[in-house]
């Protein structure tokens, strides 16, 4: 087992990551950007080391300066958190060059299944089903226009290395293709680097579910059941639950073990998730996989009882994994609210002094928070503050559950999205589970 990690990130994960490294009796370090001294990783880390200025690209970009501190601090293994660098396969290899173990998949993982062309070959090899579209990528509109036509409209552009909605494009027409092409390749080159795309159809009003996946590096490969992740904006998710409430147990075996026949077929050794659309026939499509630990990990713990944090840590010590299969038993309904430092009807960040702070509590309620009374939220970095999760033995315990969580969360001096929480909790729609990825913007 490692005897220090350096955790390269900040915030809530940040937090988690120290919790989880606390109870196993391994030291921390936290790295931090001059302005984030204040935050509680920082306060609660066994070290701390300042590695840059605000921006993300001098700090928790910054591939030096964060091995610079791993080194100082001897840190013998780097977890990345989410976000940043824990998608990436070059600071992967220079963690493993440098005799630093990456908490994370192999970085020929990383590689394969974070390009999103590539990830659909290994999927559909691995006998998983998958939306009918190019096997490679596009390179002119008048391609494009051709494949839109073989495929039918409407067509969704993605970029290769996409996420987060960024060089994505949904296209109804053929008039509308040649400017959704260009602008979706114009995103993609600014937000990753690279403009290629593909192109797939486009499916109307699904639900998002997503199979967590544990492997270790013996082969050994779970899943711990399903999070339902349709309520989004933008592509972004705002609220998360476990399970899915439209899932039948014989799909869920099926996705399950889609997920697992994928991870073994890239020889995945870590903490995973593979994304699918599920569409109202109750057909599933694989969208992508993500390769790292996820900011809704915490409605799977609730309901499986596995630390998915520890078990990515023991799984980078090249521990074997506890569980098997039929150790994984799904207990009750949790939801997990995403709390931001936002306008709740208009969605912008409002960062800024906290000038009161009380989290809620009681049976069943969990905050994974990095803030408190008097901190001041920061501008520069995402907007998310904290993650209210509640647990309860039925879907709808848990509503009532997360409404009185949500009015028992006082957060002053600033606006949060907690008012916006407290109107999705009491909507029809949503008590009945009738939603998908469209919901947001039809309410």
């Amino acid at each position: 087992m490692f005897h220090k990690i350096l955790i390269a990130n900040r915030g809530e994960i940040a937090l988690r990551i120290i919790r989880a490294c606390k109870e196993l009796g391994i030291k921390t370090v936290a790295v931090h950007s001059d302005v984030d001294s204040e935050s509680l990783h920082v306060k609660l880390a066994d070290q701390s080391v300042c590695i840059g200025s605000a921006p993300s690209a001098k700090s928790y970009l910054n591939i030096k300066a964060i091995l610079s501190a791993a080194e100082i601090t001897d840190a013998d293994a780097i977890h990345p958190g989410y976000g940043f660098l824990s998608e990436n396969a070059e600071f992967a290899e220079i963690c493993e060059k440098c005799g630093i173990t990456f908490i994370g998949p192999s970085a020929e993982s990383m590689r394969l299944m974070g390009d999103k062309i590539s990830a659909r070959r290994t999927v559909t090899e691995a006998g998983v089903p998958i939306l009918p579209g190019t096997k490679d990528n596009v390179a002119t509109v008048e391609d494009a226009v051709k494949i839109a036509e073989e495929i039918g409209f409407p067509v969704i552009i993605k970029a290769t290395a996409g996420g987060g909605g960024r060089g994505m494009k949904v296209v109804y027409s053929q008039v509308h293709l040649p400017n959704a092409f260009a602008a979706a390749r114009t995103e993609a080159e600014a937000g990753f680097g690279n403009p290629d795309v593909y192109i797939e159809k486009f499916c109307e009003n699904p639900r998002h579910v997503e199979i967590q996946i544990l492997a270790d590096k013996h082969g050994n490969v779970i899943h711990l059941g399903e999070r339902d992740c349709s309520i989004q904006r933008r592509h972004q998710k705002l609220i998360e639950e476990a399970p899915c409430p439209v899932l039948s147990e014989d799909l869920r075996q099926k996705m399950g073990a889609c997920s697992v026949a994928a991870a073994k077929k890239v020889g995945y050794d870590s903490v995973g998730t593979m994304e699918f659309l599920l569409d109202k026939n109750n057909n599933f499509f694989f969208m992508e996989m993500n390769t790292r630990v996820q900011v809704e990990h915490p409605v799977t713990e609730m309901v499986t009882g596995v630390d998915v944090i520890k078990e990515q840590i023991r799984s980078a010590a090249g521990e074997p994994l506890r569980y098997t299969q039929d150790d994984i038993k799904i207990s009750g309904h949790a939801i997990e609210c995403r709390i931001n430092a936002e306008d709740p009807v208009k969605f912008t960040p409002f960062p800024g002094k906290i000038t009161a702070y009380h989290t809620p509590g009681g049976l069943g309620v969990r905050v994974d928070s990095f803030v408190y009374d008097q901190y001041t939220v920061l501008q520069h970095y995402d907007s998310m503050i904290a993650k209210l999760i509640v647990h309860a033995n039925t879907r709808e315990e848990a509503i009532k559950r997360m409404d009185r969580a949500l009015d028992e969360y006082i957060i002053e001096g600033i606006k949060t999205t907690i008012p916006f929480h407290k109107r999705i909790m009491n909507n029809k729609d949503f008590i009945d589970s009738n939603v998908d990825t469209g919901f947001l913007e039809r309410e």
